[in-house]
């Protein structure tokens, strides 16, 4: 492409893009074009996103709602606030944000929200533990609070607690005053655990340790409340560990399972399933994770951290676990795929000069001479983007 053309080419960025359903190699980084804004969204600059399981059914195309192709993952994720459409009134330019949804998907340098998407991300969270909000904390609150209900002085068992939606839910269990229980499969993991304010942890890799579940209950009667996140392996478990008039939630599941119904009735117990909730639910559980940001109560957990670039490996990671369940994975500052460099627009003379030194195929920049070069190759320029008075140009930083 000749400097001429690319002066006036649409603004690129860099974006995991899925073409085809299939393994995690079909999640390839590619240059795209920047995502523009409607007059109720907000363009959020991304230092870090969140990975899922989620977003591994939904690549592998096993999902009951798929994305049409091409797509870029990704929903949850945390930065800076780079542009807001005119009715935009709840954040502005600049704002650290965390985001609970997207438009155009989160493993990417930007991505679109709308207005209700982006929430105020506080100073004393980093920007990858605000990619660590919204799935965890989201799930852990719909399980606890709105899908069942304990009380202060319950028994509560997170069954899978190192992850994280079980260090969430090991974190607002304590907010209200729960005993909580909590398994692991790593030394790491149970740590972690006790951390978060488990009052007792079990390594779940261990022979017995359902009934030493049930010898540390109240009475040694079992527990209250379970909240589960691998159903298909442990359901059947859970149900021996309940106690009477007792909840288990399913968080995660990935195929079937075989129990006898007798234990229900037995017990008199309960199975929910757990996934989104009604927006109502949502802003409730948002208002309530917020405050506890805002008081310190709670505190997103980062564990496996890779740049975006890897995110074929984070999918293995999220699934397989292999280097052990313990907090978020999060891809942490995909802009370093890319700086942005901010001047004043040219002068008139200044865009005469630069046509005639192309035009005479001349090797000198169009920029500023005091313009930052971060790294970036002066004719490594390919897109420019008129907006907000500024003249932004996007370099590639040859590094992915």
């Amino acid at each position: 492409m000749d400097s001429i053309t690319t002066l006036f080419s649409s603004p690129q960025m860099k974006a995991v893009v899925v073409r085809d359903f299939g393994e995690p190699d079909v999640l390839q980084v590619e240059s795209v074009a920047m995502p523009s804004i409607g007059s109720s969204d907000v363009l959020v600059k991304i230092m870090a996103c969140g990975v899922n399981p989620v977003e591994t059914y939904r690549r592998s195309g096993n999902y009951a709602q798929l994305p049409q192709l091409p797509f870029t993952p990704g929903h949850e994720g945390a930065g800076v606030v780079e542009a807001v459409g005119p009715n935009v009134t709840q954040v502005a330019v600049g704002d650290r944000v965390y985001m609970t949804g997207s438009v155009t998907g989160t493993y990417a340098q930007f991505a679109v929200c709308t207005e209700t998407q982006v929430r105020p991300l506080p100073q004393r969270l980093s920007f990858e533990q605000g990619a660590a909000i919204t799935i965890a904390y989201r799930t852990a609150y719909h399980a606890l609070f709105q899908k069942m209900n304990p009380q202060a002085a319950e028994t509560v068992l997170v069954h899978g607690g190192s992850g994280g939606v079980g260090l969430a839910t090991i974190q607002l269990a304590r907010s209200r005053g729960m005993i909580v229980f909590a398994t692991a499969g790593t030394e790491e993991g149970l740590e972690l655990c006790k951390e978060a304010g488990a009052t007792h942890v079990f390594n779940h890799r261990k022979d017995g340790y359902t009934q030493e579940i049930i010898k540390a209950s109240k009475s040694s009667r079992g527990v209250n409340y379970i909240v589960e996140m691998l159903a298909n392996v442990n359901l059947a478990t859970d149900l021996s560990m309940l106690a009477m008039y007792g909840t288990v939630a399913i968080v995660g599941n990935r195929g079937e399972v075989t129990i006898n119904p007798r234990m229900l009735m037995m017990k008199e117990a309960s199975v929910v399933g757990v996934m989104r909730g009604t927006p109502v639910e949502a802003e409730q559980a948002f208002a309530y994770i917020d405050a506890g940001f805002a008081l310190g109560t709670l505190t997103p957990v980062v564990g496996v951290r890779m740049p975006l670039s890897k995110a074929p490996d984070a999918h293995v990671e999220v699934i397989e676990h292999k280097q052990g369940s313990k907090g978020k994975i999060v891809c942490p500052h995909p802009l370093l795929y890319h700086k942005m460099l901010h001047f004043q627009p040219p002068t008139p003379t200044k865009w005469f000069n630069f046509f005639r030194s192309h035009s005479h195929n001349h090797k000198r920049s169009m920029l500023h001479p005091h313009t930052l070069h971060t790294g970036c190759s002066q004719h490594s320029v390919f897109g420019t983007v008129l907006r907000n008075s500024l003249l932004h140009v996007v370099c590639c930083t040859h590094s992915l």
